[in-house]
């Protein structure tokens, strides 16, 4: 046991969510226990992890969380491990709680130069009717900045996802943003990126957009099922701004969506209910959102992304990375294990 990196969570501890202050030693090896010298609490080494107070063997609990993650189905790992139905789900609503607050920790706590966002939304299938998800995504480190469900596509549900790109974004940078053609995108992201200007004058003053901040529109049209007809076209900013912007982040010669429609392909492969043909379903909302984090968390965490690849001068050829690593949220490839034994702070 290495009390390195561990933090106490006593809510009355002066020494709450600070970590490598001395304070905490190690209490019992044999029950897994840490001690605050500041409060004089003990704790589990699992508190804050989903796995603390578990009744199986963490090995196995992490192996059904990895098939959980991959897209196999709960009913499959029922019958593959002999676990009662109830107990798997609970297991997936673990993890999926603890990756939300995970992600929800690095995105507050690590601002981005995300030079390129592109935004989607798809609909889920669940029990009794259809869920919406949207989702966005920074495109140069295909990092996924996060997710929102919602019963309907509203502006409720928009606002929602531009605050989490809102959050990541480090001010004062050139920022392109590509969506579709829903117009709610458009107020969301003024609503959220105005900046009041101070004029000296009575009154409420006005709002603008921060220098840099561009957005462009892919609007697309179908006959039936099929493609007619794209229009793109810049709605902040300049044709020319833009297309720089596209040739910097070496993301596309023209005005696209499809980063984030590719990424929309791996959480449909990955995630029950949002399979365009298929019978399964989800239970409710809340299984199609922590299941979504889990997706999402191991995506970035865990998933080696051939285009973010680098080749080194030594040793291996290539260094292969996460779009975590990319984005410079951690400096290494994680293990499902890692991500789940990571101690998040719980409010």
């Amino acid at each position: 046991m290495d009390p390195q990196g561990v933090f106490c969570v006593n809510p009355d501890c002066a020494d709450r969510g600070v970590s490598d202050k001395g304070n905490i030693k190690v209490r019992s090896h044999k029950g897994g226990r840490f001690g605050c010298a500041g409060c004089k609490k003990a704790f589990a080494a699992t508190k804050g992890t989903p796995f603390y107070r578990l009744h199986k063997d963490q090995s196995l609990f992490v192996c059904v969380v990895t098939l959980l993650s991959h897209g196999c189905p709960l009913p499959a790992a029922v019958a593959a491990f002999g676990l009662d139905e109830r107990t798997v789900a609970d297991w997936q609503h673990k993890a999926g709680s603890h990756c939300q607050a995970l992600h929800q920790h690095h995105l507050e706590g690590n601002k981005l130069d995300l030079q390129h966002v592109q935004a989607d939304e798809l609909y889920a299938k669940r029990q009794g009717g259809r869920s919406w998800v949207a989702m966005a995504m920074a495109v140069p480190w295909r990092l996924w900045l996060g997710g929102v469900v919602s019963p309907v596509r509203n502006m409720d549900l928009i606002q929602k996802l531009v605050s989490m790109v809102r959050l990541a974004w480090l001010p004062g940078t050139v920022l392109l943003i590509c969506v579709d053609g829903l117009a709610s995108y458009v107020t969301a992201f003024w609503l959220a990126f105005r900046e009041k200007v101070r004029t000296g004058k009575r009154g409420r003053p006005p709002y603008r957009l921060p220098g840099g901040i561009w957005l462009a529109q892919v609007i697309k049209s179908y006959s039936g099922r099929r493609l007619s007809d794209v229009v793109r076209r810049v709605l902040w900013g300049s044709a020319e701004q833009v297309a720089g912007q596209l040739r910097k982040t070496k993301t596309g010669e023209q005005i696209n969506t499809s980063y984030i429609e590719r990424l929309n392909a791996t959480f449909r492969a990955y995630l029950a209910g949002l399979t365009r043909r298929g019978r399964r379903l989800v239970k409710d909302e809340q299984v199609l959102e922590k299941g979504m984090y889990l997706v999402g968390c191991v995506y970035n965490f865990c998933s080696p992304h051939r285009s973010l690849r680098v080749e080194q001068a030594r040793g291996k050829k290539w260094l292969h990375r996460t779009p975590a690593m990319a984005a410079g949220w951690t400096d290494r490839l994680w293990s499902i294990r890692e991500l789940l034994a990571f101690r998040v702070l719980h409010a």
